[in-house]
């Protein structure tokens, strides 16, 4: 594959996912994980949830950090620019029409379109659902696990001051992270305590 070439199809792949794709970045993941993972082939799924990660962790639409971290993973700065410019071309041009030609009034008293959008709702909910089921599984969340991100996203929608905000759970998940880390490392030296966590493991998948 030549180098010209993947960067035409880094463009091409992120336009058709933008221009196709409503309901903003969750809505957009699945459909970028079948195509860079499924389809493509050029990262595989354990990679492109720690992308993920890393996306949803910056500032920024997540759907334009997906891109951007997909581009610089195959071709750097320039397979950066590729994909995000092809996921921010539909949507710029998208939203210009309509900010041309639809006015809220029109939309809300033009009967057609009301009916689209109302019609489109029940899919951007689909789209959304669809790479959390993903997510969990391909991040090995079994029936024992469950309950972490259920209470995760309970405290987060229940609105609580400082409890519900996000930022600390990414805080908080990403300091679990380093101490699991860390004890993995110290089990590597007692076979006994790895094989029984492999065993627990096992169980929860």
């Amino acid at each position: 594959m030549s180098v010209n070439n993947i960067y035409f199809q880094l463009f091409s792949s992120f336009l058709r996912i933008g221009a196709f794709t409503f309901g903003g970045g969750w809505a957009m993941i699945s459909l970028i994980e079948r195509e860079v993972v499924e389809k493509r082939k050029w990262i595989d799924r354990e990679e492109f949830l720690d992308l993920l990660a890393v996306a949803q962790s910056l500032p920024g639409i997540l759907a334009v950090n997906i891109s951007v971290a997909v581009g610089d993973r195959l071709r750097g700065m320039k397979g950066s620019v590729a994909a995000a410019a092809g996921t921010i071309l539909p949507c710029f041009l998208i939203i210009l029409t309509i900010a041309i030609f639809l006015t809220p009034d029109l939309i809300q008293n033009n009967h057609v379109i009301s009916s689209i959008f109302r019609g489109i709702r029940p899919a951007v909910v689909a789209l959304i659902v669809a790479p959390v089921i993903t997510t969990a599984k391909a991040s090995h969340i079994g029936w024992k696990t469950f309950w972490i991100p259920l209470i995760v996203a309970l405290l987060i929608w229940s609105d609580i001051p400082y409890v519900s905000n996000p930022i600390l759970f990414i805080v908080l998940g990403g300091a679990a992270g380093y101490f699991w880390l860390k004890r993995q490392e110290r089990n590597l030296s007692d076979p006994e305590i790895e094989e029984k966590e492999k065993k627990i493991e096992d169980e929860d998948l």
